[in-house]
């Protein structure tokens, strides 16, 4: 029997595929479950168009993200900070304050999540800060923290 997967199931395929099962897998699992329809014409050509569409979405999001990554790419942000002996900082410099002094200076909403630390910065100095907007969009931008005066 040919179905046309509705989800990604294991050892099978992806969503949008259309696959040969056995009779009884299709009536007794796939189907029930909600993972697979039989494969029909309509649905087929329905299938390929709603991932004809994802694909331009995902494009036109990877576009974006390119953009936005040589925007960003070798800005600066500087931090005043309060710090003690050492040049330790008395709290720290985070994701979040990192996403809001960049949203600032561009004018267009970055996602804390998208930046990556190993830790919030604690120390003065220049620190160099990698952001992943997308699998091949990445930019980096140097924090500066500098002494509270």
């Amino acid at each position: 029997m040919q179905v046309l997967l509705l989800q990604d199931v294991e050892g099978l395929g992806h969503s949008g595929d259309v696959k040969k099962v056995a009779d009884g897998y299709a009536r007794n699992y796939l189907i029930p479950r909600l993972l697979a329809l039989p494969a029909t014409p309509g649905s087929v050509k329905a299938a390929e168009k709603a991932r004809e569409a994802k694909a331009r979405r995902q494009a036109r999001a990877q576009s974006e993200a390119q953009a936005l990554a040589q925007l960003l790419d070798g800005q600066t942000v500087t931090f005043q900070a309060r710090a003690g002996e050492g040049d330790r900082l008395y709290g720290s410099i985070t994701n979040a304050n990192i996403a809001e002094a960049l949203q600032a200076k561009v004018g267009r909403e970055i996602d804390k999540r998208k930046i990556v630390l190993e830790e919030p910065l604690k120390e003065l100095g220049a620190h160099t800060i990698t952001i992943h907007l997308a699998p091949q969009a990445e930019a980096k931008v140097i924090v500066v923290v500098e002494r509270e005066e």
